[in-house]
């Protein structure tokens, strides 16, 4: 498992969403956990499973043959751990997080210049395992830096870093 952290606009999706086509790309299966600081919903008022949860169901599945997706309403309880949230997820061979700035977990940290905030994460988060940026950066403590558009590369440090190695075809 490996985080991707940064400022609100710091391009953190774009970047997992490179990243997932790259390393699926190598035969690999990969998970992602987004955190979402704002409500969201991926169901429609009317629908057959919004009309169960507007009933009241703590939880409904959706199933076909193409997709399973299970929603759990919280209903007031504290929003679950990224561990709980990771001990629902299925088999991968590597599982990107997005977000989840100060959670204890390896991370990879994004900068870009129009991003809502310039604070650095590293040096002081001693988790940040290296640093992707649209610009220069001069505060990297020896740490990993790559251009924001070195997606094979960053894919290639992520795999090394959680130890996932890809054979030769």
């Amino acid at each position: 498992m490996i985080g991707v952290a940064g400022w609100k606009n710091s391009g953190k999706t774009t970047l997992v969403a490179r990243l997932v086509a790259e390393i699926a790309g190598r035969g690999l299966r990969v998970a992602t956990v987004k955190h979402a600081h704002h409500s969201f919903d991926i169901d429609h008022e009317g629908t057959d499973s919004w009309r169960h949860r507007e009933a009241g169901a703590s939880e409904v599945a959706l199933v076909s043959s193409r997709r399973l997706a299970i929603q759990t309403e919280l209903r007031g309880d504290p929003e679950p751990s990224l561990d709980a949230v990771l001990a629902r997820l299925g088999p991968a061979d590597v599982v990107i997080v997005e977000g989840y700035k100060g959670e204890a977990i390896p991370k990879i940290e994004i900068r870009r210049r129009e991003a809502a905030s310039h604070d650095p994460l590293a040096p002081a988060d001693p988790l940040v395992a290296a640093i992707v940026a649209d610009h220069p950066v001069n505060d990297a403590a020896g740490l990993p830096v790559f251009a924001i558009d070195a997606v094979p590369a960053i894919a290639d440090f992520i795999l090394d870093h959680v130890g996932v190695h890809v054979a030769a075809s």
